[in-house]
């Protein structure tokens, strides 16, 4: 049962940030700037269905790579649901405050100003975080090898990534952004 948890989770995610910019795009804002700037950004997208494909390998039975588990523990499976459960309300709340500014990737966008509020309060990155703390979820589900490899790499590529959008921000708001930068962590 903890499987369609960690399967579900993803399928929401995906779900919420396609809702989001098909609802933004109907009001004229152009949300979705992914690989425009950087070329590198597709190379994410075989890697997501592969990790997608591990996921629901693992949930239905399918052809995966063998001696994948580290081991399997009732329990820590239903922590690793309450993580997906925590990271998909936390990722709601950090939509919720977006506002009109949620975009995927460096996209100049100043009209909403910078965006300190709600999630922001706690986090420069609420929605890396929330991604964190989902694969972590999704591997205390499913806990094999592949799937740590992935939280490395992810949590790596999230860190480069949060540079850039810090840098570009930074160029953007100024002294702004420096003053909200020592308010509050990058991450937690």
């Amino acid at each position: 049962m903890q499987e369609y948890f960690g399967v579900i989770t993803i399928i929401l995610f995906i779900t919420i940030v396609i809702v989001r910019s098909i609802d933004l795009r109907k009001q004229g804002i152009q949300s979705m700037e992914f690989g425009k700037k950087d070329r590198k950004d597709f190379i994410i997208i075989p890697f997501a269905l592969f990790y997608f494909y591990i996921l629901t390998a693992n949930l239905f039975s399918l052809p995966t790579i063998p001696n994948q588990l580290f081991f399997y523990n009732e329990i820590v499976s239903w922590i690793g649901v309450l993580f997906c459960f925590l990271a998909l309300c936390f990722f709601i709340l950090t939509m919720v405050s977006f506002k009109k500014s949620f975009r995927v990737g460096l996209v100049e966008n100043t009209s909403q100003g910078l965006i300190t509020n709600g999630t922001f309060t706690f986090s420069r990155n609420p929605i890396y975080v929330s991604f964190a703390i989902m694969l972590i979820g999704q591997f205390l589900i499913f806990p094999s090898w592949i799937l740590f490899v992935y939280i490395i790499l992810s949590c790596s590529t999230f860190h480069k990534q949060v540079l850039k959008e810090e840098s570009f921000l930074k160029q953007i708001f100024g002294k702004e952004f420096t003053a909200y930068s020592k308010k509050v962590r990058r991450y937690f």
